[in-house]
């Protein structure tokens, strides 16, 4: 029978809890709170004013045109960045796990552009993308004398945006999916094959449901990814412009809440934006929980 650790004195224990109580409360729980605080007031950081306006933020933000163009852009975005980083994922994966001479230096390289920071990756793809004197438009201009405004064009920025952010999240997706393969079991694969089934049936039928654990665990962190993580990339490379429409063309939701509180200084905005957002990601949580009953974790 195995014994059972018990604090003899019960203050002992709230009081080794006491650190880590004290770092979430200043980090995270006040944060929180006073986020909500300030979502109530029309806020300005810099002159220290509040006006409380109650959910007049909220109702402006709602009947904004401009805040709904960021959020169709920021839909947009995270489909294409989850899909497109899922798939060069998995098949980056499936060539790096053949048993290929040096396999495991070609792994390590493609891991590379994940151990960089954001505003590194971002700097590396502004300085290849320059239209004058960029690597890109150098070979375009050499081979097909053309040299493509990236940054000016729409369409052009926020395509940019999108295989940035997929080129530096590829390393993590490639990562779990090589361990994936590797664990996977060789004796399915094997009697598919003893079958009759062609390659492409096997990944099909067999590989692609046994990923599907991992497929949905990556799923949701290239998800959180997408609408957090990649501000550094907008913010080197589009600064989240060019402007169509309404608003820039990459001017994301969490961009957006940058620009209202430490560009424009309308911090309760900027508060309400960010509640709105904390709303959005409990769905998604939420969402998160439930399709994962569906997921087969079984061999």
């Amino acid at each position: 029978m195995n014994a059972i650790a018990v604090f003899k004195n019960r203050w002992l224990a709230f009081l080794m809890l006491l650190p880590t109580l004290v770092v979430l409360g200043l980090f995270l729980y006040y944060p929180a709170l006073e986020t909500l605080r300030l979502s109530l007031y029309r806020a300005n950081f810099v002159f220290q004013t509040e006006t409380f306006v109650g959910l007049a933020q909220f109702q402006q933000l709602l009947t904004d045109p401009a805040y709904y163009q960021s959020l169709l852009q920021t839909v947009i975005f995270c489909a294409l960045v989850v899909f497109l980083g899922l798939a060069f994922g998995l098949s980056l994966a499936i060539l790096a796990n053949q048993p290929i001479h040096g396999a495991a230096v070609y792994r390590s390289l493609l891991l590379y552009p994940y151990a960089l920071s954001p505003a590194i990756a971002g700097t590396l793809w502004l300085f290849m993308f320059n239209p004058e004197v960029g690597l890109v438009n150098n070979i375009l201009r050499t081979l097909f004398g053309i040299a493509p405004r990236w940054l000016d064009n729409p369409i052009l920025a926020f395509t940019l945006v999108v295989f940035a952010a997929v080129w530096k999240n590829i390393g993590y997706n490639l990562a779990f999916y090589t361990a994936a393969l590797q664990n996977l079991p060789g004796e399915l694969l094997e009697a598919a094959a003893l079958d009759g089934a062609t390659p492409w049936q096997r990944f099909r039928y067999v590989t692609l449901p046994l990923l599907s654990p991992i497929t949905f665990f990556l799923f949701f962190v290239n998800l959180t990814y997408a609408v957090f993580d990649t501000f550094s990339l907008v913010d080197i490379l589009t600064a989240g412009g060019p402007t169509l429409g309404k608003t820039g063309i990459t001017t994301f939701l969490i961009y957006r809440v940058y620009q209202d509180g430490f560009q424009n200084f309308q911090t309760g905005f900027a508060a309400a934006q960010a509640i709105l957002m904390l709303i959005m990601v409990g769905g998604i949580t939420v969402l998160q929980f439930r399709v994962g009953r569906r997921v087969n974790y079984g061999a």
